[in-house]
């Protein structure tokens, strides 16, 4: 790895709902708030770089439930 090569920041945002997920992917929702703060809060810290740039979000869909939904 050369001496310039920075270690990525890896977010796991843990199991989401899909509408959530699809919304992350174009760049906007609530998780994409939370992966800027949480970026913000990092940069503040002086643990990530402010010109860092490598980012891996884990996230997994949440399961539907096999049950219907009762209103």
């Amino acid at each position: 790895m050369p001496e310039t090569a920075v270690n990525p920041v890896i977010i796991d945002l843990g199991k989401k709902k899909k509408k959530q997920i699809k919304k992350l992917r174009s760049g906007e929702g609530r998780l994409m708030n939370t992966i800027n703060e949480t970026i913000e809060v990092l940069q503040a810290d002086g643990t990530v770089n402010k010109n860092a740039q490598p980012i891996i979000v884990v996230v997994r869909e949440k399961a539907e439930s096999p049950w219907p939904k009762v209103f």
